[in-house]
């Protein structure tokens, strides 16, 4: 906005925000924004629309893969607005791999890595428990009119509106969900340090957020029904830890279910961690050293390569 705002808070006791607190906290409500529409969209996609009558039945989901194309929109958005929310005063990793990848290859501080970590995990915890404390009557009536296997009174469908498990093919081992998630948090990450590369063909600032969104909906529709890609571990293990503290027991922590997988829970920490950092050597090796010795050489542009224009501000 174009008028001054003036601050909550006296100037005088701003002073702490205006550093790591302040990105800290931007983390944190940026990745709250991001997880209180991620799983809300779950939530209605598994337990409200049944619920209320908009379906074929109570329990009656995923019909068709246009259900599938509702979740993996409405992640896309959440990360839209998380991203506009947090973009300005922390650069919005919302993702501890993300997070990792940068410091890694971006000289983001490694002394802040653990601080915005923290910031992550709590405000994905926050924002599962905002969603369950909007849908737990939907969640517990969805439960109720399930039948099969329960642990608590609770399903694992419903615990899908907050944290992943790996497919029925994989028959319980480790090494395809881990893989799953290696890859496709590697995309994520390369195709973040694709869009932001001022020496790329980078979109301008204020649509970063949204091919960033088009970015999580590409890797949802190709890659997410292997492990839920959660391609992040803080969207994993904080709505997790609120399940675990919410009554589905096992099933969150350390997230096994007889007969079908066991201690999961660090697949969606580990995996996306070291995808994070392939991506990011994936496309410094074989697209930003291209672009550094270009720029150093003084490279023409190629006939028909695209290069942002600069505006007055940039020149």
């Amino acid at each position: 906005m174009a008028v001054e705002i003036p601050p909550l808070i006296k100037p005088s006791r701003l002073r702490r925000r205006g550093g790591l607190w302040g990105e800290c906290l931007s983390e944190f409500l940026g990745t709250f924004v991001l997880i209180s529409f991620g799983c809300g969209v779950v939530a209605m996609a598994v337990a409200a629309l049944p619920g209320s009558g908009r379906t074929e039945g109570p329990t009656v989901i995923f019909l068709a893969a246009g259900d599938w194309l509702l979740i993996t929109w409405g992640w896309a958005m959440a990360v839209v607005m998380g991203v506009y929310v947090a973009g300005g005063v922390s650069g919005a990793h919302l993702n501890p791999a993300v997070t990792l990848a940068f410091a890694v290859r971006r000289k983001f501080a490694w002394a802040k890595v653990v601080p915005f970590w923290l910031s992550q995990l709590a405000g994905a915890f926050a924002g599962a428990a905002l969603v369950y404390w909007v849908y737990h009557d939907a969640i517990n009536a969805f439960d109720d009119a399930s039948k099969g296997p329960k642990t608590n009174g609770h399903t694992l469908a419903s615990f899908s509106i907050f944290a992943t498990f790996p497919a029925p093919y994989f028959n319980g081992g480790i090494w395809g969900p881990l893989i799953d998630q290696i890859v496709g948090t590697m995309f994520l990450v390369l195709l973040i340090v694709a869009i932001v590369d001022l020496r790329n063909t980078a979109v301008k600032a204020n649509l970063g957020p949204l091919i960033v969104g088009f970015a999580v909906a590409a890797i949802g529709m190709s890659y997410g029904a292997n492990a839920g890609y959660a391609i992040n571990p803080a969207r994993d293990l904080g709505p997790r830890l609120l399940t675990w503290a919410a009554g589905w027991q096992d099933l969150a922590m350390p997230g096994t279910l007889s007969g079908a997988f066991s201690s999961y829970w660090w697949i969606p920490i580990v995996g996306p961690l070291i995808g994070g950092v392939i991506g990011v050597l994936v496309y410094d090796l074989l697209i930003g050293d291209v672009l550094h010795i270009r720029a150093q050489q003084e490279i023409p542009a190629e006939v028909g390569r695209t290069r942002p224009e600069k505006g007055t501000d940039e020149e």
